[in-house]
């Protein structure tokens, strides 16, 4: 890169994992306007990419998908627990913020998994090897964010392989698809520069590795249930989104259907009813919560799993049965979808009301 670029070590070693990909050219111009001999004036920086940085290719790569696999529970099994490890340093002490975790427990609530736990660890061998074992153990479906970078904290893999006892070798596949993409820059790197690189299709010998459309990173998986991720928030989202084909997920009919009643009146108000409630509607699968915005009121939400009604719209309307008496019951009303991004918008902007006690 030339010296009119040249990046900080702060802003070069942490830009390959879980750093919004959208906060990139940012960082980098940053960076570039940072540096002494930079002279450009920002208006001619609006024009376009100054000279020196890398430019994006003008259309995306086109890489093929795997084949769909024979499902790895077993013929008519389907996934019905999950667990998520996020893995990093910069998580736990403050500098990263994570989102990949809450954007997993949506994932898996659209499709009807429980999601179990959620476990943020630090890049140690220990700690990744006892927390890997333990979750493909207890859980169908464990995902884990982050490490699988080039650089010497990025341990995810080589941890896994010692959890699984598995040699690492390199994925010819994967190589193949890296070489491509970056055919410029490796042709460019030294020796020690390239080694690193290719760090990231180094894997345990017997996982399985599932190539995704548009995407050179692969997803690895092991046990049938632990797939790694890279910790970096568009690329999560975009892998989990494109795995979909690839999961045993559940039938419709497992999927949860979740309906919210909002009321100005406080919690200790509501509380001996919603008590009774749920002792009454928990055998019929109906799980009943209650969450309060200081000042406003009280969201009550209802999420329906009744396995008895065998159809969505047999579940859906007992629920909305439900949902009419609790509107009755703390005189509220129910949130269209509409209105809970509204309100959810409004939450931290919204003057404060007294509640009704």
């Amino acid at each position: 890169m030339p010296a009119t670029c040249r990046l900080t070590p702060t802003i070069r070693n942490g830009l390959h994992r879980n750093h919004n990909i959208n906060h990139l050219p940012t960082l980098l111009t940053r960076a570039h306007l940072s540096h002494p001999s930079f002279s450009r004036s920002a208006s001619t920086m609006s024009e376009g990419p100054p000279q020196g940085l890398p430019q994006r290719p003008s259309q995306p790569h086109s890489f093929s998908a795997s084949p769909t696999p024979p499902n790895p529970l077993g013929e008519g099994r389907y996934i019905r627990t999950a667990a998520a490890l996020i893995i990093g340093d910069e998580i736990l002490n403050g500098k990263t913020h994570d989102t990949n975790s809450n954007y997993f427990a949506k994932y898996c609530f659209q499709h009807g998994i429980d999601l179990k736990r959620i476990e943020v660890i630090a890049d140690d061998e220990e700690q990744i090897i006892e927390a890997s074992r333990r979750l493909v153990k207890n859980y169908d479906f464990v995902i884990t964010s982050g490490g699988i970078g080039p650089t010497h904290d990025d341990i995810t893999y080589a941890c896994l392989a010692k959890a699984f006892n598995q040699p690492l070798a390199h994925h010819p596949e994967t190589l193949a698809r890296m070489a491509h993409l970056m055919k410029t820059r490796l042709s460019t790197q030294t020796p020690q520069q390239r080694a690193a690189t290719e760090r990231m299709a180094l894997f345990p010998v017997r996982a399985e590795v599932i190539f995704l459309p548009d995407i050179w990173v692969p997803v690895v998986r092991l046990e049938g249930k632990l797939c790694v991720f890279p910790g970096i928030p568009a690329l999560f989202t975009k892998m989990l989104n494109s795995l979909t084909p690839f999961l045993p997920l559940p039938p419709p009919t497992e999927r949860p259907s979740r309906i919210q009643v909002f009321t100005e009146r406080s919690e200790s108000m509501i509380a001996p009813y919603l008590t009774k409630l749920q002792m009454r509607v928990k055998p019929h699968g109906i799980q009943v919560g209650s969450y309060p915005v200081l000042g406003h009121g009280v969201f009550v939400s209802l999420i329906g799993r009744e396995r008895t009604l065998t159809t969505a719209t047999a579940r859906e309307g007992y629920l909305s049965e439900v949902a009419r008496e609790v509107e009755k019951e703390v005189d509220g009303h129910v949130l269209t979808s509409e209105e809970q991004v509204e309100a959810r918008k409004k939450q931290c902007t919204a003057a404060p009301q007294k509640a009704k006690y």
